[in-house]
């Protein structure tokens, strides 16, 4: 077994988790080596019924439950499905049903089993699409999704690893089709990120520590912004100069305005880096608008953000400037 694995799972010995199971050589590996380390786990496993062997695949994950002795439910993710984004619709429906299992059953995390090769081909689409560290740092170890806790033990550990475990040990996965399809970048880039290390000698490892590294600066970037954020809140709103926020590095800036849009307005998510781009242009000079269910005005050299529909207006009172709501 894996040692960085095992030093991550070890802090969360004795919590109850789900364990998120396709039948795929990662997550199989993953679920026998929370077994072997007496983890209280139970699988998850959701048939998207998108190919033939769908059903297959879960008949196994009951089977090797039961052998394992690890309770086990299945989902089906049934009726019409897109024609297009079928991998995010799909994503977005397995952690919907996991999560609402989680809640229903007073489960505070989910162990995933994303590891080192799905993070670098991760950090290659968001530097495709223009990302910033928050991007480029890719999966967290430890994140969050509708209020549980997602881990991700083996983000260090090579498929190739989990392979080896599986093939020397006899067991039994299966392979998805659409690993193989080069008509998803995912896979483009699985095929052929390889020429980085043929052509000038980066290696995967090289990758992963750059990767990590990016990770630490991310976690900095957000402990500033928390600090910032929480000193411009007023109970449901926020209220501060524009210098104070144009002051700010851009990095920090766009983070700090889409930090406190999502937690006034509520958001699942931030808002998408354009539309925040585009209201610190509006910010500029006085103006009012509407972003991520939050109402956005700026006044006279400050900038007030409250939900949206809330009653406010600028009052003054020795020399300051602050928020009157309205009933």
């Amino acid at each position: 077994m894996n040692k960085n694995f095992v030093d991550f799972m070890d802090r969360y010995r004795g919590q109850k988790m789900a364990v998120g199971v396709s039948g795929g050589v990662d997550s199989v590996a993953l679920l026998h080596w929370l077994v072997e380390m007496g983890m209280d786990v139970v699988c998850l496993h959701v048939n998207h019924c998108l190919r033939a062997a769908a059903d297959t695949e879960a008949t196994y994950v009951q089977d090797l439950c039961k052998k394992l002795n690890v309770p086990c439910h299945i989902f089906r993710w049934c009726g019409e499905k897109p024609d297009t984004g079928i991998e995010d619709a799909a994503r977005l429906a397995r952690y919907k049903f996991m999560t609402d299992f989680c809640h229903e059953n007073n489960i505070k995390y989910i162990v995933t089993a994303h590891q080192a090769d799905d993070q670098i081909e991760t950090f290659w689409m968001n530097l495709a699409r223009g990302s910033g560290v928050y991007g480029l740092a890719a999966m967290r170890g430890v994140g969050m999704n509708d209020g549980v806790t997602i881990l991700r033990p083996l983000l260090n550990v090579f498929r190739m690893e989990l392979k080896k475990y599986c093939d020397d040990n006899k067991i039994k996965y299966f392979s998805d089709e659409m690993n193989d399809d080069p008509h998803y970048t995912r896979v483009k880039i699985r095929q052929n990120r390889h020429m980085l290390q043929d052509a000038i000698g980066v290696s995967d490892e090289r990758m992963l520590l750059a990767i990590q590294n990016l990770g630490r600066v991310r976690t900095s970037l957000e402990k500033n912004v928390a600090y910032l954020v929480r000193r411009v809140m007023k109970n449901n709103y926020a209220l501060f100069d524009d210098t104070f926020l144009f002051d700010l590095g851009p990095d920090i800036r766009l983070k700090f305005l889409g930090s406190i849009i999502q937690k006034i307005g509520g958001g699942r998510y931030q808002a998408r880096l354009n539309s925040l781009s585009g209201a610190l242009s509006k910010l500029r000079a006085d103006c009012k608008f509407t972003l991520g269910h939050c109402t956005v005005r700026r006044l006279r050299g400050q900038i007030l953000i409250v939900p949206e529909g809330e009653k406010t207006s600028f009052r003054k009172r020795n020399g300051k400037r602050y928020v009157k709501q309205k009933k």
